[in-house]
C-alpha cells in the first residue's frame, strides 16, 4: 500500500504520548487493535500528506485514521502558571485561516505552511504536531465535509482544534 516506501514494524518501545494520551479517553478500555506510525521530521509536509492519501482506502475497510497534534503548538509563547490566558492575535489568525482553507479543500497552502507568513511559522515552530493534522486531511473524499467538534486555545499559544473529516 506504501511502496516503494520502507516500511517496519518496530516493537522495542510502546505507543507515543501523542497516541496513548488520547486513545485513553476515547477508548479507554483498550479494546482496539492500534498501529502507530512515526512522524519522520526530515521529510516534508508533502510526503506526509502523500502518505495519507495512500492509507485512505482503509477508511473503507472501517480503519479509523487518527491524526494527534497541535494545529497551533507553540510551547515557547505558552502562558505558564497563568489561569486563561486569551490566545495570541498571531494563533487566533492562523487558527481561522487554516479552517477555512480545510473547509474549501485547499491543501496546498496547509502542505507548505512555511509560505503563510509569521503567523503560520509562530504557530507551527517545529513540524511534529502539524504533520498528523495531514495524514487526516489527505483521507478526505470529495463529497466529505470537514467539522471541527472541539475548538479553543490553551495557555494563548496551543490549539485545541479537533479536524473530523466525515
Amino acid at each position: 500500500m506504501l511502496a516503494p516506501l520502507e516500511v517496519r514494524l518496530d516493537n522495542s518501545w510502546g505507543l507515543d504520548h501523542g497516541t496513548w494520551s488520547v486513545l485513553r479517553h476515547v477508548y479507554p478500555n483498550a479494546d482496539i487493535p492500534v498501529v502507530q506510525l512515526s512522524i519522520d521530521e526530515s521529510k516534508s509536509a508533502s510526503f506526509h500528506f502523500e502518505i495519507g492519501r495512500k492509507l485512505a482506502p482503509l477508511r473503507e475497510d472501517g480503519v479509523l485514521i487518527l491524526g494527534s497534534g497541535n494545529l497551533v503548538h507553540n510551547l515557547h509563547a505558552y502562558a505558564w502558571g497563568r489561569h486563561l490566558p486569551d490566545p495570541y492575535d498571531w494563533a487566533v489568525r492562523f487558527e481561522n485561516d487554516a479552517k477555512q482553507m480545510m473547509v474549501a479543500g485547499e491543501y496546498k497552502p496547509l502542505i507548505e505552511y512555511e509560505t503563510l507568513g509569521p503567523e503560520a511559522l509562530l504557530s507551527i515552530p517545529t513540524p511534529d504536531h502539524y504533520l498528523p493534522m495531514l495524514y487526516v486531511l489527505a483521507t478526505r473524499q470529495e463529497r466529505e465535509t470537514v467539522t471541527f467538534p472541539i475548538e479553543g486555545v490553551d495557555g494563548g499559544s496551543i490549539s485545541m482544534l479537533t479536524v473530523q473529516v466525515g
